[in-house]
Protein backbone atom coordinates (compact mmCIF):
# COMPACT_ATOMS: atom_id res chain seq x y z
CA UNK A 1 0.00 0.00 0.00
CA UNK A 2 1.32 3.24 -0.77
CA UNK A 3 2.33 5.26 1.91
CA UNK A 4 1.82 9.20 1.66
CA UNK A 5 3.15 11.54 4.42
CA UNK A 6 -0.11 13.56 6.36
CA UNK A 7 1.08 16.81 7.62
CA UNK A 8 -1.27 18.66 9.60
CA UNK A 9 1.00 21.92 10.72
CA UNK A 10 0.08 25.09 8.31
CA UNK A 11 2.57 26.77 6.59
CA UNK A 12 2.50 29.86 4.29
CA UNK A 13 -0.15 29.14 1.38
CA UNK A 14 2.65 30.18 -1.78
CA UNK A 15 6.13 30.92 -3.17
CA UNK A 16 7.14 32.87 -5.32
CA UNK A 17 8.60 32.28 -8.25
CA UNK A 18 10.86 34.81 -9.92
CA UNK A 19 8.50 38.02 -9.58
CA UNK A 20 5.29 36.73 -9.23
CA UNK A 21 3.47 34.32 -6.78
CA UNK A 22 1.80 31.16 -7.41
CA UNK A 23 -1.17 30.86 -5.16
CA UNK A 24 -2.04 27.76 -3.08
CA UNK A 25 -4.22 28.92 -0.94
CA UNK A 26 -8.23 28.95 -0.94
CA UNK A 27 -9.84 31.85 -3.43
CA UNK A 28 -12.04 33.65 -0.72
CA UNK A 29 -11.36 37.58 -1.30
CA UNK A 30 -13.85 39.66 -3.14
CA UNK A 31 -10.87 39.77 -5.86
CA UNK A 32 -10.75 36.05 -6.13
CA UNK A 33 -14.85 35.83 -5.92
CA UNK A 34 -14.46 38.31 -9.09
CA UNK A 35 -12.19 36.04 -11.22
CA UNK A 36 -15.06 33.56 -10.69
CA UNK A 37 -17.57 35.10 -11.25
CA UNK A 38 -15.42 35.82 -14.62
CA UNK A 39 -14.96 32.35 -15.63
CA UNK A 40 -18.69 31.50 -15.52
CA UNK A 41 -18.39 33.47 -18.67
CA UNK A 42 -17.46 32.44 -22.53
CA UNK A 43 -14.66 34.53 -23.76
CA UNK A 44 -12.95 35.99 -27.12
CA UNK A 45 -9.59 33.99 -28.04
CA UNK A 46 -8.34 37.30 -28.04
CA UNK A 47 -8.61 37.50 -24.20
CA UNK A 48 -5.13 37.49 -22.30
CA UNK A 49 -5.31 35.67 -19.10
CA UNK A 50 -2.68 34.07 -16.77
CA UNK A 51 -1.33 35.61 -13.41
CA UNK A 52 2.13 35.32 -15.03
CA UNK A 53 4.63 37.67 -16.19
CA UNK A 54 3.03 37.14 -19.87
CA UNK A 55 -0.25 37.66 -20.21
CA UNK A 56 -1.49 34.81 -22.34
CA UNK A 57 -3.72 34.10 -25.65
CA UNK A 58 -4.70 31.15 -27.59
CA UNK A 59 -5.05 30.94 -31.16
CA UNK A 60 -4.83 28.21 -33.89
CA UNK A 61 -2.20 27.77 -36.68
CA UNK A 62 -3.01 26.58 -40.20
CA UNK A 63 -0.35 23.93 -39.93
CA UNK A 64 -1.49 22.63 -37.24
CA UNK A 65 -5.15 22.73 -37.33
CA UNK A 66 -6.51 20.07 -34.88
CA UNK A 67 -4.42 21.81 -31.68
CA UNK A 68 -4.98 24.88 -29.76
CA UNK A 69 -2.06 26.58 -29.58
CA UNK A 70 -1.38 28.54 -25.75
CA UNK A 71 1.21 31.43 -25.90
CA UNK A 72 2.53 34.66 -24.25
CA UNK A 73 0.67 37.45 -26.14
CA UNK A 74 3.51 39.55 -26.26
CA UNK A 75 6.88 37.14 -27.67
CA UNK A 76 9.16 40.39 -28.12
CA UNK A 77 8.75 40.75 -24.17
CA UNK A 78 10.67 37.38 -23.70
CA UNK A 79 13.77 39.00 -24.70
CA UNK A 80 16.44 36.10 -25.02
CA UNK A 81 14.01 33.80 -23.13
CA UNK A 82 12.72 30.74 -25.18
CA UNK A 83 9.73 28.98 -24.93
CA UNK A 84 9.57 25.59 -23.27
CA UNK A 85 6.87 22.90 -25.09
CA UNK A 86 4.08 21.65 -22.75
CA UNK A 87 1.98 18.99 -24.52
CA UNK A 88 -1.64 18.70 -23.41
CA UNK A 89 -4.00 15.64 -23.62
CA UNK A 90 -7.55 16.56 -22.74
CA UNK A 91 -10.02 14.88 -19.88
CA UNK A 92 -12.01 12.28 -21.37
CA UNK A 93 -9.39 12.70 -24.27
CA UNK A 94 -12.12 15.04 -26.01
CA UNK A 95 -11.32 16.99 -29.49
CA UNK A 96 -11.35 20.78 -27.34
CA UNK A 97 -8.54 22.51 -27.42
CA UNK A 98 -10.11 24.84 -24.89
CA UNK A 99 -11.70 22.73 -22.59
CA UNK A 100 -8.83 23.67 -19.65
CA UNK A 101 -8.45 26.95 -21.25
CA UNK A 102 -7.82 28.74 -17.58
CA UNK A 103 -5.46 26.13 -16.22
CA UNK A 104 -3.41 25.95 -19.63
CA UNK A 105 -3.36 29.91 -20.03
CA UNK A 106 -2.09 30.48 -16.60
CA UNK A 107 0.61 28.03 -17.67
CA UNK A 108 1.65 29.81 -20.73
CA UNK A 109 1.44 33.34 -19.44
CA UNK A 110 4.78 32.52 -17.50
CA UNK A 111 6.79 31.75 -20.25
CA UNK A 112 5.45 28.17 -21.92
CA UNK A 113 4.18 27.35 -25.24
CA UNK A 114 1.35 24.94 -24.55
CA UNK A 115 -0.54 22.99 -26.63
CA UNK A 116 -3.81 20.79 -26.66
CA UNK A 117 -5.49 18.19 -27.83
CA UNK A 118 -8.09 19.59 -30.22
CA UNK A 119 -8.84 22.70 -31.58
CA UNK A 120 -10.74 26.02 -30.17
CA UNK A 121 -13.82 24.99 -28.72
CA UNK A 122 -16.21 25.15 -25.94
CA UNK A 123 -15.27 27.09 -23.22
CA UNK A 124 -14.58 25.35 -19.55
CA UNK A 125 -17.54 26.46 -17.88
CA UNK A 126 -19.77 24.39 -20.49
CA UNK A 127 -17.29 21.17 -19.95
CA UNK A 128 -17.30 21.36 -16.57
CA UNK A 129 -17.51 17.83 -14.85
CA UNK A 130 -20.85 17.61 -12.94
CA UNK A 131 -21.52 15.67 -10.46
CA UNK A 132 -20.46 12.34 -9.67
CA UNK A 133 -17.97 10.79 -12.26
CA UNK A 134 -19.29 7.08 -13.57
CA UNK A 135 -16.52 4.40 -12.78
CA UNK A 136 -16.69 2.63 -16.13
CA UNK A 137 -14.43 -0.73 -17.03
CA UNK A 138 -11.42 -0.13 -18.81
CA UNK A 139 -13.05 -2.66 -21.98
CA UNK A 140 -16.47 -0.60 -21.97
CA UNK A 141 -14.73 2.82 -22.79
CA UNK A 142 -15.67 4.98 -25.99
CA UNK A 143 -13.49 5.44 -28.91
CA UNK A 144 -11.17 8.57 -27.99
CA UNK A 145 -11.46 11.54 -30.43
CA UNK A 146 -8.05 12.42 -29.63
CA UNK A 147 -5.15 9.89 -29.77
CA UNK A 148 -1.05 9.80 -28.38
CA UNK A 149 0.22 10.85 -31.24
CA UNK A 150 -1.65 14.47 -31.67
CA UNK A 151 1.01 15.14 -28.60
CA UNK A 152 4.03 13.66 -30.59
CA UNK A 153 2.60 15.73 -33.68
CA UNK A 154 2.58 19.15 -31.79
CA UNK A 155 6.05 18.61 -30.44
CA UNK A 156 6.73 18.31 -33.91
CA UNK A 157 5.23 20.73 -35.01
CA UNK A 158 6.93 23.63 -31.98
CA UNK A 159 10.16 22.29 -32.60
CA UNK A 160 9.46 23.18 -36.77
CA UNK A 161 8.12 26.71 -35.97
CA UNK A 162 11.68 26.95 -34.43
CA UNK A 163 13.38 27.02 -37.60
CA UNK A 164 10.80 28.32 -39.90
CA UNK A 165 11.38 31.33 -41.46
CA UNK A 166 8.43 33.81 -40.53
CA UNK A 167 7.15 32.01 -37.98
CA UNK A 168 6.24 34.09 -35.09
CA UNK A 169 8.37 31.17 -33.08
CA UNK A 170 11.36 31.50 -35.12
CA UNK A 171 14.12 30.82 -32.93
CA UNK A 172 11.92 31.44 -29.49
CA UNK A 173 11.76 27.47 -28.72
CA UNK A 174 13.48 26.14 -26.23
CA UNK A 175 13.16 23.00 -28.70
CA UNK A 176 15.37 20.44 -25.56
CA UNK A 177 13.04 21.67 -22.90
CA UNK A 178 9.30 19.59 -24.08
CA UNK A 179 6.90 18.35 -21.24
CA UNK A 180 3.94 15.98 -21.69
CA UNK A 181 0.69 16.04 -19.66
CA UNK A 182 -2.75 15.00 -19.59
CA UNK A 183 -6.08 14.89 -17.44
CA UNK A 184 -7.80 11.46 -17.12
CA UNK A 185 -7.76 9.74 -20.49
CA UNK A 186 -5.54 12.60 -21.38
CA UNK A 187 -2.78 10.98 -18.69
CA UNK A 188 -2.75 8.06 -20.19
CA UNK A 189 -2.01 9.66 -23.73
CA UNK A 190 1.09 11.60 -21.61
CA UNK A 191 2.05 8.20 -20.15
CA UNK A 192 2.53 6.44 -23.41
CA UNK A 193 4.21 9.88 -25.02
CA UNK A 194 6.35 10.07 -21.94
CA UNK A 195 8.62 7.32 -23.85
CA UNK A 196 9.57 9.72 -26.48
CA UNK A 197 13.25 10.41 -25.68
CA UNK A 198 13.06 14.13 -26.38
CA UNK A 199 10.60 14.54 -23.46
CA UNK A 200 12.10 15.83 -19.54
CA UNK A 201 9.42 15.70 -17.30
CA UNK A 202 5.61 14.00 -17.80
CA UNK A 203 3.11 15.12 -15.19
CA UNK A 204 0.10 12.80 -14.86
CA UNK A 205 -3.10 14.61 -13.35
CA UNK A 206 -6.31 12.83 -12.17
CA UNK A 207 -5.07 9.74 -14.36
CA UNK A 208 -3.37 6.37 -13.70
CA UNK A 209 -3.22 3.30 -15.77
CA UNK A 210 -5.91 0.53 -15.26
CA UNK A 211 -4.51 -2.98 -13.69
CA UNK A 212 -5.98 -4.58 -16.98
CA UNK A 213 -4.82 -3.50 -20.50
CA UNK A 214 -6.26 -0.65 -21.97
CA UNK A 215 -6.15 1.59 -24.86
CA UNK A 216 -7.77 4.20 -22.92
CA UNK A 217 -6.06 6.83 -24.75
CA UNK A 218 -6.05 5.78 -28.19
CA UNK A 219 -2.47 5.07 -29.19
CA UNK A 220 -1.17 1.60 -28.11
CA UNK A 221 -2.30 -0.92 -25.58
CA UNK A 222 -1.11 0.13 -22.20
CA UNK A 223 -0.26 -2.04 -19.32
CA UNK A 224 1.67 -1.35 -15.99
CA UNK A 225 5.05 -2.74 -17.72
CA UNK A 226 4.19 0.11 -19.76
CA UNK A 227 5.42 2.87 -17.29
CA UNK A 228 8.88 1.35 -17.20
CA UNK A 229 9.52 3.69 -20.54
CA UNK A 230 9.33 6.34 -18.60
CA UNK A 231 12.46 7.74 -18.70
CA UNK A 232 12.15 11.46 -16.92
CA UNK A 233 10.89 13.21 -13.83
CA UNK A 234 7.14 12.49 -12.99
CA UNK A 235 4.38 13.84 -11.28
CA UNK A 236 1.03 12.44 -10.14
CA UNK A 237 -1.72 15.48 -9.14
CA UNK A 238 -5.16 14.26 -8.68
CA UNK A 239 -7.90 14.98 -5.93
CA UNK A 240 -8.51 12.38 -2.65
CA UNK A 241 -9.90 9.25 -2.87
CA UNK A 242 -13.34 10.49 -3.83
CA UNK A 243 -11.42 10.64 -7.63
CA UNK A 244 -12.23 7.99 -9.53
CA UNK A 245 -7.99 7.79 -10.60
CA UNK A 246 -7.31 8.34 -6.96
CA UNK A 247 -6.68 4.15 -6.59
CA UNK A 248 -4.50 3.91 -10.09
CA UNK A 249 -2.36 6.86 -9.58
CA UNK A 250 -1.50 5.77 -6.16
CA UNK A 251 -0.69 2.36 -7.73
CA UNK A 252 1.69 4.40 -9.95
CA UNK A 253 3.48 6.43 -7.77
CA UNK A 254 3.70 2.50 -6.21
CA UNK A 255 5.74 1.27 -9.05
CA UNK A 256 7.67 3.90 -10.11
CA UNK A 257 9.11 4.50 -6.71
CA UNK A 258 10.89 1.00 -6.98
CA UNK A 259 12.77 2.78 -9.89
CA UNK A 260 15.17 5.40 -10.05
CA UNK A 261 13.17 7.93 -11.65
CA UNK A 262 12.21 10.75 -9.49
CA UNK A 263 8.84 10.67 -9.08
CA UNK A 264 5.77 12.89 -7.01
CA UNK A 265 2.82 12.20 -5.93
CA UNK A 266 0.27 14.35 -4.39
CA UNK A 267 -3.50 14.74 -3.96
CA UNK A 268 -5.93 17.54 -2.64
CA UNK A 269 -7.86 17.12 -0.28
CA UNK A 270 -11.71 18.11 -1.10
CA UNK A 271 -10.76 17.93 -4.81
CA UNK A 272 -12.45 15.02 -7.10
CA UNK A 273 -11.93 13.96 -10.84
CA UNK A 274 -12.50 17.52 -12.05
CA UNK A 275 -9.71 19.23 -9.98
CA UNK A 276 -9.33 22.84 -10.17
CA UNK A 277 -9.20 23.39 -14.02
CA UNK A 278 -12.01 25.57 -14.19
CA UNK A 279 -10.97 28.15 -11.59
CA UNK A 280 -9.52 31.53 -12.60
CA UNK A 281 -5.82 30.99 -13.66
CA UNK A 282 -6.59 26.73 -13.07
CA UNK A 283 -6.56 27.37 -9.32
CA UNK A 284 -4.21 25.37 -6.98
CA UNK A 285 -3.49 22.75 -9.77
CA UNK A 286 -2.72 25.88 -11.71
CA UNK A 287 0.17 26.99 -9.48
CA UNK A 288 1.12 23.38 -9.01
CA UNK A 289 1.54 23.16 -12.99
CA UNK A 290 3.73 26.47 -13.19
CA UNK A 291 5.75 25.63 -10.19
CA UNK A 292 6.93 21.98 -11.70
CA UNK A 293 7.31 22.97 -15.32
CA UNK A 294 9.47 26.21 -13.88
CA UNK A 295 11.45 23.68 -11.96
CA UNK A 296 11.93 20.53 -14.48
CA UNK A 297 12.34 23.19 -17.56
CA UNK A 298 13.70 26.10 -16.39
CA UNK A 299 15.02 25.30 -13.86
CA UNK A 300 14.08 27.13 -11.31
CA UNK A 301 14.72 26.93 -7.27
CA UNK A 302 12.46 28.60 -6.23
CA UNK A 303 9.63 26.98 -8.03
CA UNK A 304 11.56 23.85 -6.88
CA UNK A 305 10.99 24.60 -3.15
CA UNK A 306 7.33 23.54 -3.60
CA UNK A 307 8.27 19.84 -3.90
CA UNK A 308 12.10 19.55 -2.65
CA UNK A 309 13.03 19.06 0.83
CA UNK A 310 11.55 17.56 4.16
CA UNK A 311 9.77 20.91 4.24
CA UNK A 312 8.64 21.46 0.79
CA UNK A 313 5.90 23.80 0.25
CA UNK A 314 2.74 20.90 -0.76
CA UNK A 315 4.05 19.02 1.94
CA UNK A 316 3.67 21.34 4.84
CA UNK A 317 0.52 22.61 3.26
CA UNK A 318 -2.54 21.11 5.18
CA UNK A 319 -4.43 21.27 2.29
CA UNK A 320 -2.38 18.55 0.44
CA UNK A 321 -0.95 15.24 0.93
CA UNK A 322 2.41 14.31 -0.65
CA UNK A 323 5.13 11.45 -1.13
CA UNK A 324 8.20 11.09 -3.44
CA UNK A 325 10.52 9.24 -4.02
CA UNK A 326 14.50 9.92 -5.41
CA UNK A 327 13.80 13.68 -4.59
CA UNK A 328 15.28 15.84 -2.65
Amino acid sequence: MIKIRRFVHFSAASILIGAAAVSLAANSTPTAQRGAAAAQRPLPPGTPLGSGPFKSIIEQDPGLPDHTIYRPRDLVALGATKLPIVAWGNGACVDNGTAFRWFLSEIASYGFLVIANGPIGRDPIEFRMRGPIPRIAPNKLPPPATHTKDLLDAIDWAIGQNTRAGSPFHDRVATDEIAVMGQSCGGAQAIEAGADPRIKTAVIWNSGLFPQATTMGGGKTLTKKDLGSLHSPVAYISGDSEDIAFVNSNDDYRRLSQTALPVFRGYERGVTHGGTYSQPNGGEFGGVAVAWLLWQLRHDEKAARLFTGSDCGLCVNPRWVTAKKNIQ
